[in-house]
């Protein structure tokens, strides 16, 4: 069985693994909507020497494919800082959405800002953790709500070995059928490293990225953890509620998947 957990409070993502059973753990470094750099963790070494794995999320606020300088360059400043601080606890990953360009933009100009953007990476040894690029479930010139714009992108970057984030959700949002997702991802990427096991409160392709605990929303919780099961990756709930409520998530996807 794959690892399972929830996203959770950073405050003492430990104490909070425990209270769901969980055996991996996601949370921020910073407030998701801010440009601050993350600040150095006291409990870093707890964090990395405990058997619970870790997985970081960038802020909300980044958008690497974006033209709009005073994004895209801050927002490359952001992934580089918050990579280093992941590697400080021990993160098997950092969590970082697809991005978009405006709707009168070339999506291809935001396929090259992502390319730039492992170029320069690779120039200076590497982000530290894996990328893994997260797909969306909304935007007409999003980089990575499409497949077929999420080939062009891993067509662009694939040689770099970015890692990739599965949403249920924002697959659903999306209009991506969920019964055979994970093979269809997997031809494109070659990898699943997360899934991010989430229902939707809206219904199929209707690209709103609204969570729900996977017996309260629009998706066969069933479907939802056949995915966690096909990708064979560790998963994480981003629903909705504290330590209950994941915990009945996480029971439910242990009943599912073997």
């Amino acid at each position: 069985m794959p690892s399972l957990g929830a996203h959770v409070d950073s405050a003492d993502p430990l104490a909070e693994a425990a209270a769901r059973g969980a055996d991996i753990v996601q949370f921020f470094l910073a407030d998701p909507q801010d440009w601050k750099a993350p600040k150095p963790r006291a409990d870093a070494e707890a964090i990395r020497d405990s058997a619970v794995e870790v997985v970081i999320h960038s802020p909300y606020v980044m958008n690497v494919a974006t033209k709009n300088n005073r994004i895209r360059i801050p927002s490359r400043k952001l992934i580089h800082q918050h990579a280093t601080a992941a590697a400080t606890v021990g993160a098997i990953g950092l969590v970082v959405h697809g991005g978009h360009v405006n709707l009168k933009d070339d999506p291809t100009e935001g396929i090259e800002n992502w390319r730039k953007l492992f170029v320069r990476a690779a120039d200076e040894g590497g982000f530290g953790v894996p990328i893994l690029i997260e797909n969306t479930a909304g935007g007409d010139n999003a980089m990575a709500r499409h497949l077929d714009r999420l080939a062009a992108l891993w067509d662009a970057i694939g040689e770099f070995e970015p890692g990739f984030c599965l949403d249920t959700c924002h697959a659903f949002a999306a209009g991506i059928d969920l019964t055979d997702v994970v093979e269809r991802v997997m031809a494109i990427t070659g990898r699943i490293d997360l899934v991010h096991a989430n229902n939707s409160r809206d219904e199929f392709g209707s690209g709103r990225d609204r969570h729900a605990n996977l017996e309260a929303g629009e998706i066969d919780p069933a479907l939802i953890a056949e995915v966690v099961r096909a990708a064979g990756a560790p998963a994480v709930c981003e629903t909705p509620g504290g330590a209950a409520e994941h915990t009945a998530d996480l029971e439910l996807l242990r009943k599912y998947v073997p």
